[in-house]
């Protein structure tokens, strides 16, 4: 990541060792992939524009609105509830007895800009995520494959430096002047982007159970909706298939136990997703700049780099390894302390510098074998 300064400075923070990043891709285009691949089956078919207005989950039964207003029933032996954060499928499980239910909005909005290419090339570097952090608000700018960069402005919804602050043309202007001035440069277009696109708010979904009687389940935001700041929310629906489809294979079509088994092991994992993203949130709009986070992000390299079997930072762990969240948790509450041991001692940053690091470590017995 790339931290943009008031000042206009610049300061590159690898997220990880030599040959591990993180990718944004276009999700029309990942939902064009799928598509174009699911077609190949003659026993798959997608009806667009079609929306659902009813379940009945002991059928299990599914209705839809189609476009000319007509009704459309459709029976099923298994109905898969993956409609998102707002899923119809999940509103009405929620009148279920015993069931579990929290919708949070965090205080912030956001509203996507871009800044375009300039004569087919990139602006800014490619090889970054684009971070201004400004304490209680941030933009950032990731990388398009035409030279673009689509930016996304995070603002509390009201109070001091908010959305609702923002209504000219010379408020929108002289904020950006303030907090944003290089980026400013970059987006000649900023009042028109500003005025045209939505300001949308962030939520964060978390329910219990996620399935009824081998009949229904959730799956993805539907069951877990998370806000954006680790990039894992896609992922997060992804893994919750794969892991499905793992089950599939030990409990072949006994769906009462392969869904139990499914929720009560997933549920740790969407609850911790949901926690270490609100957390990066934090990291990255507050913490990234401030000198005392950046010595311990010099000690957790150094740490990742002489103990790498040992000690794999718990960013590395979510986005490079298929850790499971709630492990990633656990590893990383346990590295805080060790963290913590180190970034006391007063000259450890000239210990890294001289190349004793390693040694130092060892001979204190802070990294249990």
């Amino acid at each position: 990541r790339m931290m943009h300064g008031t000042d206009e400075s610049l300061t590159f923070q690898p997220y990880g060792k030599e040959g591990e990043a993180i990718y944004s891709i276009s999700r029309a285009g990942l939902n064009q992939i799928l598509i174009d691949h699911a077609d190949q089956y003659q026993n798959v078919n997608f009806n667009f524009e079609h929306k659902c207005i009813e379940i009945d989950l002991d059928t299990p039964l599914a209705a839809f609105e189609l476009p000319d207003g007509d009704i459309s029933t459709n029976g099923s032996d298994i109905i898969f509830g993956t409609d998102g954060a707002f899923s119809a499928v999940r509103s009405v499980m929620q009148k279920l007895k015993h069931f579990n239910f929290s919708q949070e909005y965090i205080s912030h909005d956001y509203k996507e800009l871009s800044i375009e290419a300039k004569e087919g090339d990139f602006q800014m570097d490619k090889h970054s995520l684009h971070i201004w952090p400004r304490g209680s608000h941030m933009l950032i700018a990731l990388p398009n494959p035409d030279g673009s960069f689509t930016c996304t402005l995070f603002l509390p919804f009201e109070g001091e430096n908010s959305f609702e602050k923002l209504k000219s043309e010379e408020e929108i202007k002289g904020f950006f002047e303030d907090k944003f001035p290089d980026a400013l440069k970059l987006i000649p277009n900023l009042i028109d982007l500003f005025n045209e696109n939505p300001t949308s708010p962030l939520v964060i979904i978390k329910c219990f159970p996620w399935t009824y009687e081998g009949k229904v389940a959730l799956i993805g935001d539907a069951s877990h909706a998370i806000v954006p700041f680790y990039g894992q929310g896609m992922n997060a629906g992804f893994e919750d298939v794969s892991i499905l489809n793992e089950m599939m294979d030990k409990h072949g079509d006994n769906w009462i136990e392969l869904f139990k088994e499914f929720e009560t092991s997933r549920k740790p994992d969407a609850d911790a997703i949901a926690d270490l993203a609100l957390k990066n949130f934090i990291e990255m709009r507050d913490l990234v700049g401030q000198e005392w986070f950046l010595k311990r992000k010099k000690i957790e390299r150094a740490l990742y780099e002489d103990f790498p079997e040992q000690f794999i930072p718990q960013y590395s762990m979510v986005s490079f390894t298929n850790t499971p969240y709630s492990e990633a948790v656990r590893k990383g509450n346990q590295q805080d302390l060790i963290l913590d041991e180190l970034s006391n001692k007063e000259d450890i940053l000239d210990i890294i510098e001289r190349g004793e690091f390693k040694s130092f470590v060892e001979s204190n017995n802070i990294i249990p074998n």
